[in-house]
């Protein structure tokens, strides 16, 4: 799968504490991004998790890039049996109507992890054969 380092929210980010992706998208606009057709996100495990209870995964948006009034459009929750490393979740698309700026927001349950990196972006496709 090719990867663009302009399209990453996180490239090997370590979570060790709830926070925010590395980076944020800017769209350039406040167009739907996602009017024309599916945008497809990866979230790949890419070093394993240890000690959480979970990790939750949310897509938030605002239309400034400080999230002062972030909007969450999708979450998703990941045990830590399925945190290890080449876990990937399963097909998600970037649904209508996101405002100009996008990022995400990892959540831990339970005892923060010591280890555990997640690499996730705007992807042209998603590997589904592996």
């Amino acid at each position: 799968m090719l990867l663009d380092q302009q399209a990453l929210f996180s490239a090997a980010q370590a979570i060790t504490a709830t926070a925010v992706s590395t980076n944020v998208i800017d769209t350039g606009s406040s167009k739907d991004v996602g009017k024309y057709g599916d945008i497809p996100l990866l979230i790949q495990v890419v070093e394993a998790f240890n000690t959480l209870t979970s990790l939750t995964v949310t897509v938030q948006t605002d239309d400034n890039s400080s999230f002062s009034s972030a909007t969450d459009v999708i979450s998703m929750v990941i045990p830590l049996a399925s945190l290890a490393v080449g876990y990937k979740t399963p097909v998600i698309t970037l649904p209508m109507k996101l405002e100009r700026y996008i990022r995400l927001n990892y959540t831990v349950t339970g005892t923060a992890p010591t280890t555990g990196k997640v690499t996730a972006g705007i992807v042209g496709g998603v590997q589904t054969n592996v």
